[in-house]
């Protein structure tokens, strides 16, 4: 059986975000994301800071090159749809990010998303007019590849110390209305809020970061009537959390209690052996 085109993942992809809600939680390399599609995930995103962390680096020190290969090798890997964290576009010039656009595009991802974070903590925002000429930017940038690539936009303000609900859904709006296919912004948490932001941008949909949504079950969110449920880089800080954990109690005590209960090695070669299989197949 072939395996999905892009364009195949692509169609996959819009029709996911025309009803229901659906979860697309975040792989941080080939292994977790092949791991989570044999869950039944119907689609997939990268995790900017989950990536980061697996290479040493902090997040928003990958490369704008070292990014799209990544892009590349989930978006390989994966059967199932994979959406892009680009973060700010790696660049501040709409011109400039269009350019990034593109070649992500180009990476065979059936997503991605740009944020309104110009990486300064002090005045965390590009400025209204700026943001929304970007997010212009990068739709043109994607239409002009006739690929059908579902386009999220971001407004970082709640997760960069600016958790100003009007002013993020006065962003959000005109994201909507410069072309964006989906609105997101990462922090709100309150079923107030996620339902002010859903009424705000509709019909368009709405993808929440869940990381920050505690108590909240899918179905709870799903009557909220948001498409899509991502968790950032949460995912990844559990598999770090409990390596760390481990680690320490090796390092401190000399004890490896830890190493109790864990999947095995026969288990995780059982998954890899037989989805390699399905994939050759």
């Amino acid at each position: 059986m072939a395996r999905p085109s892009p364009a195949d993942k692509r169609k996959t992809f819009h029709e996911l975000h025309r009803s229901g809600c659906f979860v697309i939680p975040n792989p941080w390399n080939a292994g977790s994301a092949r791991y989570l599609q044999g869950l039944g995930f119907k689609a997939l995103a990268s995790t900017s800071s989950g990536y980061a962390h697996s290479l040493g680096l902090s997040d928003g020190d990958v490369t704008r090159d070292m990014v799209l290969a990544h892009c590349r090798e989930l978006a390989e890997t994966a059967d199932v749809p994979v959406n892009a964290d680009f973060e700010n576009g790696y660049a501040d010039d709409p011109a400039a990010v269009a350019d990034n656009v593109r070649l992500c595009v180009e990476t065979g991802v059936a997503g991605l998303s740009i944020e309104d974070f110009n990486g300064n903590e002090a005045d965390p925002l590009y400025g209204f007019d700026l943001a929304v000429k970007r997010v212009r930017a990068a739709r043109e940038a994607i239409d002009k590849t006739g690929t059908g690539v579902v386009f999220c936009a971001r407004t970082e303000g709640f997760i960069h110390g600016r958790p100003d609900l009007d002013e993020a859904i006065r962003r959000l709006k005109a994201f909507a209305d410069a072309g964006a296919d989906c609105l997101y912004a990462p922090g709100i948490k309150t079923r107030e809020q996620i339902a002010a932001v859903v009424k705000a941008v509709a019909p368009k949909p709405v993808n929440l970061l869940m990381s920050f949504s505690a108590g909240l079950k899918v179905a709870d969110i799903a009557d909220l009537a948001v498409r899509r449920i991502s968790v950032g880089g949460t995912l990844a800080r559990v598999a770090m959390h409990a390596f760390v954990k481990s680690a320490r109690e090796i390092a401190e005590t000399g004890k490896f209690d830890s190493f109790a209960g864990v999947m095995s090695n026969a288990e995780l070669n059982a998954f890899f052996s037989d989805d390699f299989k399905k994939r050759q197949s």
